[in-house]
């Protein structure tokens, strides 16, 4: 499986109103690992940035004159992302420019969904964290990627930091690294007890930071469907104890 991890910047918030792209990045991933490869381009937009969007991004015109617009990177950035799922953080904005920025460069090159499927990271996260914040920050925070370099909006920088969110958001199980270990012992597995007769420590846990674990645990149950913390928990309400909170 072959996807790539794609963020855009712009000079403002509307391609309809005649804003334009002015960055573009994306990393590719092969089987959910990334390969090393990455797409990276400046592109001189042709157009003044609406008020508020160079402070978002810290790009000006000065530096963007002498890079190449995106009719000249086109087919690059096509043979770059051909045939993969784009996965992309709110994905209606990006999609929007990048075909509208197809367009002008002629119908012949048609639109990105005569070339890749499209993931919306921010639907998967609004679907894993219903009535939360879900920007890539807020993400970032919740699933323990470190954005502290991040002080910008950077298209390459956003999609690096995007493509640890998405592993994230759609871990499990079989991301953990015991399926190997699995296949190899077979039906030769054995069977394990946990001693629950040992008192257990009490710690103090930040908000966030159960957040986080509480997020991971669930992740790990949609894959696994069973886990045997779940059986211990239950199997010790059933003798009559209560599980204290760690």
């Amino acid at each position: 499986m072959r996807q790539v991890i794609l963020d855009t910047e712009t000079t403002g918030l509307s391609w309809e109103r005649g804003c334009r792209v002015v960055e573009i990045g994306c990393v590719e991933f092969i089987e959910r690992r990334p390969t090393g490869r990455t797409f990276h381009r400046y592109l001189n937009p042709g157009c003044e940035f609406e008020p508020g969007a160079q402070e978002v991004t810290g790009l000006t015109l000065d530096f963007l004159s002498d890079k190449p617009s995106f009719a000249e990177v086109v087919e690059e950035f096509l043979a770059f992302i051909e045939g993969a799922e784009l996965i992309i953080h709110n994905a209606t904005f990006d999609v929007g420019f990048l075909d509208n920025e197809l367009r002008l460069c002629g119908s012949h090159f048609g639109c990105l969904a005569h070339r890749c499927s499209v993931e919306d990271t921010l639907l998967l996260a609004r679907k894993r964290f219903p009535g939360q914040r879900n920007s890539l920050d807020a993400l970032c925070r919740r699933l323990g990627v470190d954005n502290s370099h991040r002080q910008l909006h950077g298209a390459l920088l956003d999609a690096q930091l995007l493509a640890e969110v998405y592993i994230g958001l759609t871990s499990g199980q079989s991301d953990l690294g015991f399926g190997d270990v699995a296949a190899e012992l077979g039906a030769q597995a054995l069977p394990f007890e946990i001693d629950l007769s040992r008192p257990r420590p009490r710690v103090q846990v930040a908000a966030h930071d159960l957040d986080a674990h509480e997020a991971r645990l669930a992740s790990i149950r949609k894959k696994a469907g069973t886990v045997v913390w779940d059986r211990t928990a239950h199997d010790e309400a059933g003798a009559g104890g209560a599980l204290a909170p760690a």
